[in-house]
């Protein structure tokens, strides 16, 4: 069965479920329907409702931006989009007046620090407070739906790349999410999911039929997005994660990294459904920009045994073992947060013992996302 997207089963309905109402969007490039329509321009060209305005996320509107993006006006529309990363990165009650429903359409990756989803925490937030309702268009988990890894963030650490505590790889769609934000959260908010149709949990995107249309400037297909809750972990620390080359998330360097050393010591590691090839490259920006960095690059050779998280706590470990003196892993926990498992890392746990130290939290997270599980 072809997957129908939210947007697709909304526009099917001749848009009832907002009929008469006056629309915030919030939504970027990757909202578009099937026949790549964009949700904008559906909505803005229906006499069923009324479109007066548009948020865009991280990377902007277009997703084009990879830096804080500015206001401005939608040039397909003519309407003014606000930005929520900057300046702000939730809706004012002065943008909310006049309106009667949020609707969100973007697609996310399902990683937790990916940070589309706190987008949809801060307008549902923003819905709440305003009395609106809202709407969420249903998108598929590209990464599936039937893997949760990772911790669970400190619940008193949260922030913008860490909205709530949730694992590093959530499994949830961004209408699941916004059904347990809305529990957890106490929100008293007329939510309303528009679900997807022909989408199995099991299912990655190449399982699909839709288009992959990069959902940000560094996000450029299926294995990089697979790679993406391992590998990004290490973003804030001084290696370059392929950020500023034509592979982002597929390669590790640096300038003081051994690459044949560190390709063999993981290669004898034993991870399942990968293997570490020693490569060099040479970012054209970002980390290490115009330096030629040792590294490796990252092959998924079996994507069913692959584990993204322990794979690049495997990664981060070897880095720790190989070049104590050169990798600056104080920063490692910017995007792991949990105090727990950096400690645990810190002090020399194999990766065994942390996957095995955090399966209670992902059993609990089974219990508290299962009542808003919709596929």
């Amino acid at each position: 069965m072809a997957v129908r997207l939210g947007i697709d089963l909304l526009a099917g309905e001749e848009f009832a479920t907002l009929r008469g109402q006056r629309i915030g969007l919030i939504t970027n490039h990757t909202g578009l329907d099937t026949f790549g329509m964009a949700t904008a321009d559906l909505l803005h060209a229906t006499r069923e409702v009324a479109l007066e305005v548009l948020f865009g996320p991280e990377h902007g509107i277009r997703g084009a931006l990879d830096e804080h993006v500015p206001d401005g006006i939608d040039e397909a529309t003519g309407l003014p989009v606000y930005s929520l990363y900057g300046t702000r990165t939730r809706p004012t009650i002065e943008q909310l007046a006049g309106l009667d429903t949020l609707v969100f359409d973007i697609q996310d990756i399902g990683v937790r620090f990916y940070t589309y989803i706190s987008t949809l925490l801060h307008c549902m937030e923003a819905a709440a407070e305003s009395g609106l309702r809202f709407v969420v268009l249903d998108r598929p988990n590209p990464i599936g739906g039937l893997v949760t890894e990772g911790p669970i963030a400190d619940a008193d650490r949260l922030d913008f790349v860490a909205c709530h505590p949730l694992p590093i790889r959530h499994g949830l769609t961004v209408g699941e999410l916004a059904r347990l934000f809305a529990a957890e959260m106490g929100l008293d908010l007329d939510l309303k999911v528009i679900e997807i149709e022909g989408w199995q949990r099991g299912d990655l995107w190449d399982a699909t039929g839709l288009t992959w249309i990069n959902p940000s400037p560094n996000m450029r297909s299926l294995t990089q997005a697979l790679l993406y809750p391992g590998i990004g972990l290490l973003e804030f620390t001084n290696v370059s994660v392929g950020r500023g080359t034509d592979t982002p998330f597929e390669v590790v360097g640096a300038p003081w990294i051994a690459e044949r050393e560190l390709a063999e010591h993981l290669n004898a590691q034993g991870l399942p459904g990968v293997r570490f090839v020693p490569i060099h490259f040479t970012p054209n920006s970002r980390v290490h920009a115009g330096t030629r960095c040792g590294g490796i690059n990252l092959i998924i050779t079996q994507r069913d045994l692959f584990a993204p998280v322990t794979t690049g706590l495997t990664v981060a470990m070897a880095l720790q073992t190989l070049f104590p003196e050169s990798w600056e892993a104080a920063r490692y926990d910017r995007l792991l947060v949990n105090r727990a498992a950096f400690a645990a890392f810190q002090e020399g746990a194999s990766a065994a013992d942390l996957v095995a130290s955090w399966q209670p939290g992902l059993a609990q997270f089974a219990e508290r996302s299962e009542p808003h599980r919709l596929y």
